[in-house]
This record gives structure tokens, C-alpha cells and sequence, in this order.
């Protein structure tokens, strides 16, 4: 068995699960920064899935098995290049990845438009991800107009257009113990970093600094990039669910949260964690730290097989209007609190969502309008918050504390597991870190 074995596999049962027609897969495209430059080349997340190739200008054609010939899967990817790969690097050619990712078929990536039309004749369906990419919709419907425009000779245009990427999404949903492992060693570097973050941190430093120090880790331990852009948020800045700013000077006295996560080998990790500048919580940090930790566990507790989508969320959910209440931020009873939904005032996110590949990964999470059961090999994130932003009708020692706790969670024939239990989340386990 190849190292790749498992992405022949892959091909196999979408060709299987296509039942007819022909799939269509490009990666992505390089994208430009500013004049000649280039953002760092990251390939699609399908395509890769598919494939394990990640050089970019690549094509993927996954043709299903019919009454006259069997599945097969075609490559088309740039051409050995001597002089191009002075420049740009080493490229494998359509023979060598044919033969090293076990391909049916490759052909140089400049034969597309010649041969697409036809690959496409005769075609009951087309799977491609329409919608995602106009280009790539327009270039498809061109090769499908130059079929139709053959049909005098007795030759069919595919009469049916399906999304392929519903049928990728359930099978990247699943995660295999490859996939696992992979997550569990990123889900490790991510950790290190962010016990990096609370030894580093002492007020007077910027966000940015700290940031520097999460890079630093994600590079050092063999992460290809950031999983996304880094958090590192302190003060009010941690009220700011979406703040990627990172320039504000750390105070004593302050919270620092920090949702970071590496990417490694084409999977996400995602990790927040939030603990005191200087050290040390005040009484009301600790109190909302604490009703935020108590929701989380509360919420990975139910993740279990067979329970749904929903229930760490309604977990969580119960435990913050409760201690919303007891801490004066709302007044009645809990049903009313959740009834009124008068706790988004502090807590507006759900509790988590799909990992791997990306890190908002694909896959439904209702089924039939009703929230789907989780199985063994999913991975989610389980990630209740606090957010107390300056008010009126506020206590003003809670002004500007925000809390969130994120931790990634695979979903076991048992049970759970928790890839990143390692990185601190009690109060005594930060304190004695950061002294």
C-alpha cells in the first residue's frame, strides 16, 4: 500500500457514490497580492482530499463506472518545466504523478480545453461544484455547449447538472484514522503554542507580540500556516468576537484571549484560551471564567453517539442563563432568560462547529430538519463564551471581560475525546504556568 492509497480510495467511493457521469475537481488558483507577488499557495480542500497533490493549476476528472467501461480517474496538472522550476520549484509532470498518486490517467493541464468536451460526451450528469467559482462555470458550460453542438453526429450532452460537493461532504465528515492523527499532531503543535502565549505574556506587551510567539511555535514544530487568522485579543478587545487587529498593548488587570490554531498537512486545529495578563484573575474573572468552563464541560459531556448536533449547545445554553442570573447580568428564571433569548446579550455564538480540512468544515448539521445524531469520527469544536461589554444596567466590575474556552473534540464509539485536553483551562493550571 502506497501513502497514497488512501486518496485512491477516496476517488473510488465518490465514483461509487456518483452511480453515472463525470466529476470535475480544479484546485484552487494562485492568487495575486499586490503587483507580482502572491499570497502563499494553498490548494482546495476537496481537490486535496481527493488527490494529495497540492501543486497548483491542477484538474481533477473522476468519471463513474457504466455498462461499457469501468470507473476512472484523470489528472491534468502543469508539465515538467526545467526552467520554470528554477523559479518556482520542483513539479512532478502528469507521467511521475500519474504513476506516484496512482492516477488512471494525466495529461499536461494545457489539454483541458481540448479534451474536457470529450470526456464529457455521452455523459448522463456532471458533478462540479456550480456556484462556487464563476469562472469555472462559465468554462464548464463553454465545454458543454461545444458537446451540444455535436449532437447531429449522435452525440449526447449530459442532461443533468449535480452539486459534487454534497457527496464530499458527507464523506469529509467522517474522518478516518489517518485524518486523525494528523488533526491529534496539530491539535498538538497548537497546544504548545498557546502554553507558549500564557508563559510569554506580561502587561506591556502588545497583542502582536504574542501573536509573533504563536507563529513562531505553529513554524517551529513543522505547521505549514495559521489554520486561520489568529485572535489575540486583550480587554475589551476579547468582546470583539471577530477582532484580528492584534496591535493593542496588554495591561495588568486584563484578560487575554487568544483563538489560535495551526494547519497541518491540509487539516485545521482550533484552540481558545483566555487567562489574566499579569497572571493572576481578579474575583470577577474568576467568576465568569469559571460559569464559561462549567458550560463547556457541561457541553462536552454531550458529546456522545446518537445524541444531536444540538445538545452540547443546550448544555452550555442552561448553564450560562444560570449563572447570567446568579451573577446579576440577567433577572428571572432560567426558561425565561432562554425564552427571551435575553443571555445573547453576552453569549450570541452557538457552541461549536465542524473541524477539518477547514476550520468551519463541511457537513450538514440538520438532516431533514431535524439536528443530525453524531457518529464515531466526527470532529467539532465545543467553544460556549462570555462577552460583558459596558452597560447600565451591567455590574461594573464586569465591564469588558470576555471569556471563551474552545477545545476540539472527536466523537468516539464511546464516547469523546479530547484533542487538545493538554493546552490549560483551569484557573490553578493557568496561574501556576504563567508564574
Amino acid at each position: 500500500m502506497t501513502q497514497f492509497q488512501h486518496f485512491i480510495a477516496r476517488r473510488q467511493l465518490l465514483a461509487a457514490n456518483m452511480r453515472s457521469g463525470i466529476a470535475i475537481i480544479p484546485t484552487a488558483p494562485e492568487q495575486v497580492r499586490n503587483r507580482d507577488a502572491h499570497y502563499p499557495y494553498r490548494f482546495d480542500s476537496y481537490f486535496y482530499y481527493l488527490t494529495g497533490f497540492r501543486e497548483p493549476g491542477a484538474v481533477l476528472v473522476i468519471i463513474a463506472a457504466s455498462d461499457k467501461a469501468p470507473a476512472k480517474d484523470i489528472l491534468f496538472c502543469h508539465e515538467k518545466d526545467q526552467e520554470r522550476e528554477i523559479w518556482d520549484g520542483f513539479r512532478y509532470g502528469p507521467a511521475a504523478a500519474k504513476d506516484i498518486f496512482g492516477f488512471d490517467e494525466a495529461y499536461p493541464i494545457s489539454k483541458l480545453d481540448e479534451l474536457l468536451p470529450q470526456l464529457l460526451a455521452d455523459q448522463p450528469v456532471v458533478h462540479a461544484a456550480f456556484g462556487h467559482d464563476s469562472a469555472w462555470d462559465q468554462r464548464i458550460v463553454g465545454w458543454l455547449n461545444r458537446v451540444r453542438e455535436l449532437t447531429r453526429t449522435g452525440v449526447a450532452a449530459p442532461g443533468e447538472i449535480h452539486d459534487c460537493r454534497t457527496l464530499l461532504d458527507e464523506m469529509r465528515l467522517i474522518k478516518n484514522t489517518d485524518e486523525l492523527q494528523i488533526m491529534q499532531r496539530a491539535a498538538d503543535i497548537s497546544t504548545q503554542a498557546h502554553q507558549r502565549a500564557m508563559q510569554t505574556t506580561c502587561p506591556g506587551m502588545r497583542e502582536y507580540e504574542i501573536e509573533a510567539e504563536l507563529l513562531y511555535t505553529f513554524c517551529r514544530h513543522g505547521a505549514q500556516a495559521p489554520a486561520y487568522t489568529s485572535i489575540v485579543a486583550g480587554g475589551a478587545n476579547a468582546c470583539v468576537l471577530h477582532y484580528v487587529q492584534n496591535n493593542a498593548e496588554l495591561k495588568s488587570g486584563d484578560l487575554l484571549l487568544i483563538d489560535a490554531g495551526c494547519e497541518l498537512d491540509g487539516y485545521a486545529s482550533d484552540i481558545t484560551r483566555t487567562f489574566p495578563v499579569n497572571g493572576k484573575f481578579t474575583a470577577a474573572q474568576k467568576d465568569v471564567y469559571q460559569l464559561v468552563l462549567a458550560a463547556q464541560l457541561a457541553a462536552i459531556a454531550q458529546v456522545q453517539p446518537g445524541n444531536s448536533w444540538n445538545d452540547p449547545h443546550q448544555a452550555a445554553l442552561h448553564i450560562l442563563a444560570q449563572g447570567f442570573i446568579d451573577l446579576g447580568l440577567c433577572q428571572g428564571s432560567v426558561d425565561a432568560v432562554l425564552e427571551s433569548e435575553d443571555y445573547k446579550r453576552f453569549y450570541m455564538h452557538r457552541t461549536g462547529h465542524w473541524l477539518g480540512m477547514d476550520v468551519h468544515d463541511v457537513g450538514e448539521y440538520k438532516q431533514k430538519g431535524e439536528w443530525r445524531l453524531l457518529q464515531a469520527g466526527m470532529v467539532l469544536t465545543v467553544e460556549p463564551g462570555c462577552y460583558i461589554r459596558p452597560a447600565d444596567n451591567v455590574p461594573e466590575h464586569f465591564w469588558n471581560i470576555g471569556v471563551r474556552i474552545e477545545d476540539d473534540v472527536i466523537v468516539t464509539p464511546a464516547g469523546h475525546e479530547i484533542l487538545t485536553m493538554a493546552a490549560p483551562k483551569k484557573i490553578d493550571d493557568i496561574e501556576e504556568l504563567m508564574q
